[in-house]
């Protein structure tokens, strides 16, 4: 096989006609250059150079190889200019998992943000609600994805973005309609709608109802947040939904309050693989998100 440094110290020599002149662009010693192009003569089993007055010329074969050594010099330097990119950040590919409410508030602008400064970085978004992404982040799959937590996972990483907090949904004329904060126990007897699918989300409201000392009676499931506005607001219940999920509006016939505590809250993570090495682009997606979040 022939070796490619040596390749590159024939080119050396074609380039500057001599051994001596390869010697000093190379920084070695002449017997140094002379004993590398004698290797690479033995492994390519023919001559490569032939003297001409005080310097050297290239054979055919000689001639063959320094081609050959040119173009992988070349891809050699793209290929340090590509790592540089993509070391700093400038190129490189990301696999995002995330869940609607999530992906509009955080993703969005974490995106936007990301093609103005990092053109280069190419990103794969894919909505996972209601699947769970750890595997795919523990696995390598995905690089990143938004879950509702804490919980421990192993070989996984949970970087806090944001706590959302759930509001009262109630019907227009409601009785708590024009108080500025109900408590959580004042809509104990009431019938419930329901905004979530079973998992952490409704794990945070029944939390809080449980520390509020009772427990909600759902008359509707809906698992969506625009559905359950459309039944609170034919008055058939009430809900809690989350901030993040009535940014896209509030639909009339509905009145949204704030609660007193225990305020039922969803805490928003980034899960990112604990093994996984530096990657700028993955952490100014990271910074795009908090501060889409308002923190950090």
């Amino acid at each position: 096989m022939l070796d490619v440094r040596r390749m590159q110290v024939l080119r050396a020599v074609v380039s500057s006609g001599s051994v001596t002149g390869a010697a000093a662009v190379l920084g070695y010693t002449p017997s140094a250059v002379s004993q590398q192009i004698a290797a690479l003569e033995k492994e390519a089993r023919t001559e490569l150079l032939e003297r001409v007055g005080r310097g050297v010329r290239p054979t055919a074969a000689g001639l063959l190889l320094t081609g050959y050594a040119d173009a992988i010099g070349r891809q050699v330097a793209e290929a340090e200019t590509a790592l540089a990119d993509l070391l700093a950040g400038r190129t490189g590919r990301l696999a995002v998992r995330y869940f609607a409410t999530a992906g509009a508030a955080l993703v969005a602008p974490a995106v936007a943000r990301l093609r103005t400064e990092h053109p280069g970085v190419q990103i794969e978004l894919k909505l996972i609600d209601p699947e769970d992404p750890l595997p795919d982040v523990r696995e390598g799959r995905a690089d990143l994805a938004l879950v509702v937590g804490p919980a421990g996972h192993e070989g996984v990483r949970l970087l806090h973005l944001l706590d959302d907090p759930y509001l009262a949904v109630l019907p227009e004329g409601h009785r708590l309609a024009d108080a500025p904060e109900p408590g959580l126990s004042d809509l104990a007897e009431e019938p419930w709608v329901g905004s979530e699918w079973p998992g952490p989300c409704l794990d945070a409201q029944l939390s809080a109802c449980e520390a509020a000392g009772f427990r909600p009676r759902f008359v509707v499931e809906s698992e969506d947040y625009v559905t359950a506005q459309g039944f609170v607001a034919a008055g058939l219940g009430v809900s809690l939904i989350p901030r993040l999920g009535l940014r896209n509006g509030v639909r009339d016939g509905v009145v949204v309050r704030e609660l007193r505590a225990p305020e039922p809250t969803r805490s928003i993570y980034a899960a990112v693989r604990e093994t996984a090495p530096p990657q700028p682009a993955l952490r100014a997606f990271i910074a795009a998100m908090r501060s889409a979040a308002g923190v950090g």
